[in-house]
């Protein structure tokens, strides 16, 4: 039984853990002006804001030099389970760990150089029956100049799930608004995710498969695999996998496409919504595949898919444990971006998944051009 969340009444700074079931981090509580200014959330009786701040060193480095896509991503979803979790346990009842389940659209805002601070700030903005919406903003601060600066926003949701029995989804406790406009604009990003979720589920039949001598190019070409064995330091210490460790291999392989492709250093722009339909356990071994799917002048979307499969008992089936497109773009050895070699659809279901991430593609560059944000 996990021991009581401490009392709201303590007043911020002070340093906090990890609930149970999640990797012991400490994290600075602020409040939700200081720990993220640009996002606007709920007022909550319980804590509703925290920061994690992490030196970034040499093993954190892509081949680039820069911090690897993976690792913010790690990052990131490390504060929301913290946060969420904290929130899921704010209340006497069933004590629960929040799992993460999707992942909406993150843009990769600028580079982040090894030797600098990752400020990781999270904050609920919305809470439906059994989920949780988190906002999370990173900036790096280099340590020498003082200057900082906004290189990711990424918006998670989570369900409780229960110590008892992880198949079972708890309730989540109550925020209160400040304003009825956001509970109002929460519950509309949270029914177009729930969509959005269960066109994804239909969708995931796909299975990716070697093909002999591919031509450069094509799809064949430059997809690919990693297979990777589940072991007690990518689980929770219930025995699933952290999302951040799942979204960290999917980033690499979706990496490893993009330079098989254009040949050259390549660097994730973006991530489409992560959506995980499945938990993953400890001894399962997933494989991770990726795929070309379109390519604009200087960029290249990516499809990545999840599948897990458990080696020692046959009776259980392999399933698909989670899906997410990474956005990619090509980079000289001195940093400028340049064009991407066409993609070469070959088949018809090549060719349909083409004209689906052009639409994907065009509907995200019109959604930047009609609603520019200022850089802070």
């Amino acid at each position: 039984m996990a021991p009581p969340p401490p009392s709201p009444s303590m007043a911020p700074p002070r340093l906090i853990h990890s609930a149970p079931g999640l990797p012991d981090t400490c994290a600075l509580q602020q409040p939700p002006a200081a720990a993220a200014a640009s996002m606007s959330g709920p007022d909550v009786e319980t804590p509703s804001a925290i920061q994690i701040c992490r030196i970034m060193r040499p093993d954190d480095a892509n081949v680039a030099g820069n911090v690897h896509g993976g690792t913010i991503l790690k990052m990131i979803e490390e504060a929301g389970a913290i946060i969420s979790t904290r929130h899921c346990n704010s209340q006497n009842g069933e004590r629960c760990v929040a799992a993460l389940a999707r992942v909406e659209r993150t843009d990769f805002l600028s580079p982040m150089c090894i030797g600098e601070v990752a400020h990781v700030s999270a904050e609920i903005t919305y809470t439906s029956k059994h989920s949780v919406e988190v906002q999370v903003n990173v900036l790096s601060e280099n340590i020498l100049t003082g200057a900082k600066k906004l290189t990711n926003k990424a918006t998670l949701w989570y369900v409780p799930l229960s110590l008892k029995n992880v198949d079972k989804v708890l309730e989540v406790p109550p925020v209160v608004y400040s304003r009825q406009e956001q509970e109002e604009e929460g519950r509309k990003r949270y029914e177009a995710q729930k969509l959005e979720r269960m066109e994804t589920k239909w969708r995931n039949g796909d299975i990716v498969q070697p093909v002999l001598n591919p031509e450069p190019n094509t799809v064949s070409y430059s997809q690919s695999s990693l297979i990777h064995l589940v072991g007690p330091s990518d689980c929770t210490l219930h025995g699933f996998v952290h999302g951040g460790v799942t979204m960290k291999l999917m980033d690499e392989v979706a990496g490893i496409v993009a330079a098989r492709h254009c040949k050259t250093n390549i660097v994730t722009a973006s991530v489409d919504a992560i959506n995980f339909h499945d938990k993953i356990r400890k001894g399962f071994v997933i494989t991770i595949s990726g795929r070309m799917t379109f390519t604009s002048n200087k960029s290249m979307e990516i499809e990545v898919l999840v599948d897990a499969d458990h080696v020692v008992d046959s009776s259980q089936k392999r399933y698909r444990a989670a899906s997410a497109f990474f956005t990619y773009v090509s980079l000289s050895p001195e940093g400028r971006s340049l064009p991407v070699p066409q993609l070469v659809p070959e088949t018809e279901d090549e060719k349909k998944r083409f004209e689906e991430g052009k639409g994907r593609y065009l509907q995200m560059k019109a959604k930047r051009q009609g609603h520019a944000e200022p850089q802070p």
